[in-house]
Order: structure tokens, then C-alpha cells, then sequence
């Protein structure tokens, strides 16, 4: 694949840059272009999760087609199989995986969160057992931001660790003290500096940590700023409450991205606090599932109501899938266990989170951006999944 727009890390002046092209009068959403030694990234920008080197039913042509510009990979999963030395001798990710625009790497820090009782935390690092055959392994902020260069990351994050939710108080101040010592190791351990790497603000849903997190986050300085620890069980009204806090402590000039984030509702109301950047697994897990994100909301197609339906997922939408495919045939192949199910599915949702991206930029652009959420929301009101 070749990128007409691709931007040489010669014609940058440091791992990244960000563009701030126009704000909201009304709201905090803003209109970038983030320019990485591999492409140039047209912001509000959502990144498909390719965990283990891929999008799940998806060829990179097809992530192109859909108007995919960066993807996220995991540095848990890859350090575990096939591992980053095997895939740094193979030419490093990009080639790997057969993509030639950014990519972004998380840290490995969500991923051992979520392991449990297999994790100890201390100030080191992370000492783990692999989910796959329960050896034994150690991840620092050190190995993490190796790991991530050997891969070849366009875009690396801070090791830190993401706390779940609800936690003590107590717990939250040492974890996010501890994160910002490890987010000053992680910088200290970078060794390629045309790899933009971003710090992460920890701080739980506490407004004072959040700060404090900010602040320490700031004073290392990074290319990029990200809110981790956000959709861990929360409410969406907690999420968008440590949005208001957290994001106007952030530089203007530079890329804010929430981790993990989310549904539709909550793309919207992060734009509108002035996000940047997101990634979320809910568009593709979804669709394996039979859950369709549609311009009025979201509908399982497992359900019987479908089986002689001959209406595309939405007759507002013109990906492949609503030109070509009924939903009685999609419910058909979901109930049959057919791969297609899979690849129709994905390529529907991924398609409707590009478009939903695509329209908040024209909107902002435009100077709509806040009659484009009223219609957002009128739309959904119709189903009754305002």
C-alpha cells in the first residue's frame, strides 16, 4: 500500500505534530491533524483494536476502504506470541501485518490489570503469569517501551497501571504516584525519538488525583497526552465528569486521547469536551456478537423480528454491507456460525464509527458541531435510545 499522504520524519521536528485547525464556539470540540513519521491523522480520529496484529475479519485493504487511518496493537498480547524479537527479525509490525500506515501500541498495562490473581504489582514493574500457558514473565516500564520499539510503534504509551473501579482512595494515590514514576521511566527507556510517546493521567474518579496525575504527567513532558482508566464499570455521567475535569488541564497544542473509549454516545460527548484520539474493541467485539450500531442506535441481529427482513442494518448508511446484504440474510449466517457473519458485521460497524468521526470533523469545521450532536441525539430518540 502506498500513503499519498505520508509525512517523513525528516519534514517533522519531533516524533509528532499536532495542527489544532478549528474549535467549536459552542463546545471544547476540536478539529487537528496529527502528522506521525508514517502518515498524517486527521483528528477527531477513532483507531480499530488490532490486538494480536490484526482487526479481527478485516484485511488492511478493507480498514482503508472503510477510512481507517491508524490501528492500535497490543504489546501484552505480541510480546506473548509471536513475540517482539521474532517480529522485529521479521521486518517489525508494519510489514508483519501487512500495514503501512501509524500504528499505536498500548503498554501491556490494561492487559495485566486484567489478569487478577495472576499479577503482583511492586515498584519494579509487573510480575505475571501468561493467560496462555501460566509461565512466568516480568513487564517494567523499561521491557514495555522496548518491546514497543522493537515492534515499531509509531505511537508508544507510558507503562502504567490502570485501576479498576470502585477503589479505596488510599489505593488510587499510591497506584497513580507510582504510575507517574513509572510514566518518567518509561521516557527515560525511550531510545528511538522519531516514535512519538504518550504519557497517561491516572487518578481513578477522584478529582484532586486526576489533577495531581495531570500536573505530574505535564512536568515529564510527552507528545501526546491520554485519560486512562476510564469505562472500567463506571457510570457514563462519572466518565464525562473526569472528561470536564481532566482534559482542560491538557495542552491545546497537543493530542489528547481516552483510552477505551467507547460507544457512539460516548465519542460524542468526549468530542465535545475536546478528545482527540480514541480506540475501543465495542465495534468489532460487537459485531462477532450480532450487536449493529445504526444511525437511530443499535440492534441485535439475532433476533427473530429479522428472519424475513429485507431492510439493510440502516438505510442511512452505504457501506458494503447495507448495499449488499438484507438483514435476514445477515441474521441467517450469525445463526448459522458463518465467518461472514463476522466480516459482514465488522465491516458495517467500523464503517458507521469512521463515518461518525468523519462527520463530527466536517461539523466542527463547519462550525455545526453542536447541531450536529442536537440531531445525533434526535435521531436516537426516535428508537427511544437517546
Amino acid at each position: 500500500m502506498v500513503d499519498q499522504n505520508e509525512t517523513t520524519q525528516s519534514e517533522l521536528t519531533s516524533a509528532c505534530e499536532f495542527t489544532l485547525l478549528a474549535t467549536d464556539t459552542d463546545t471544547s470540540a476540536r478539529r487537528g491533524r496529527l502528522e506521525t513519521r508514517r502518515g498524517v491523522i486527521e483528528t477527531p480520529v477513532f483507531m480499530p483494536v488490532g490486538t494480536q496484529g490484526t482487526v479481527k475479519g478485516m484485511l488492511p485493504e478493507q480498514l482503508l476502504d472503510l477510512g481507517a487511518q491508524i490501528v492500535l496493537a497490543n504489546t501484552y498480547h505480541l510480546y506473548l506470541r509471536p513475540g517482539h524479537e521474532r517480529i522485529k527479525r521479521l521486518g517489525g509490525l508494519h510489514k508483519f501485518m501487512h500495514w503501512d500506515k501509524p500504528i499505536l501500541t498500548d503498554s501491556g498495562g490494561f492487559q495485566v490489570f486484567s489478569l487478577g490473581d495472576l499479577r503482583k504489582i511492586d515498584e519494579e514493574g509487573v510480575r505475571f503469569q501468561s493467560h496462555l500457558d501460566g509461565s512466568a514473565h516480568v513487564l517494567t516500564p523499561e521491557s514495555s517501551i522496548a518491546i514497543q520499539e522493537a515492534l515499531g510503534s509509531d505511537i508508544m504509551m507510558v507503562f502504567d497501571e490502570c485501576i479498576p473501579h470502585p477503589a479505596q482512595r488510599d489505593y488510587v494515590a499510591v497506584s497513580t504516584a507510582r504510575s507517574s514514576r513509572w510514566a518518567e521511566r518509561s521516557k527515560q527507556a525511550r531510545r528511538d525519538p522519531t516514535a512519538a510517546l504518550f504519557g497517561i493521567v491516572q487518578g481513578s474518579m477522584d478529582q484532586d488525583l486526576r489533577r495531581q496525575s495531570a500536573e505530574q504527567i505535564m512536568s515529564i513532558g510527552f507528545d501526546g497526552y491520554a485519560l486512562g482508566g476510564l469505562s472500567v464499570g463506571e457510570e457514563a455521567a462519572v466518565m464525562y465528569e473526569v472528561m470536564d475535569w481532566t482534559l482542560p488541564l491538557l495542552p491545546a497544542d497537543q493530542p489528547r486521547y481516552i483510552m477505551g473509549v467507547g460507544t457512539p454516545e460516548n465519542l460524542v460527548e468526549a468530542v465535545a469536551r475536546g478528545t482527540d484520539m480514541f480506540d475501543c474493541v465495542m465495534p468489532t467485539r460487537n459485531a462477532r456478537n450480532g450487536v449493529l450500531f445504526t444511525s437511530t442506535g443499535k440492534i441485535s441481529i439475532k433476533q427473530a423480528r429479522y428472519l424475513e427482513d429485507e431492510q439493510p442494518i440502516d438505510t442511512a448508511c452505504d457501506c458494503y454491507t447495507c448495499r449488499h446484504y438484507s438483514r435476514a440474510y445477515l441474521r441467517h449466517l450469525y445463526q448459522s456460525h458463518e465467518i461472514l457473519a463476522s466480516v459482514l458485521n465488522t465491516t458495517h460497524n467500523l464503517y458507521y464509527y469512521h463515518k461518525l468521526m468523519r462527520q463530527m470533523r466536517d461539523a466542527i469545521a463547519a462550525g455545526t458541531f453542536s447541531d450536529f450532536r442536537a440531531e445525533f441525539y434526535r435521531q436516537r430518540s426516535l428508537t427511544g435510545e437517546a
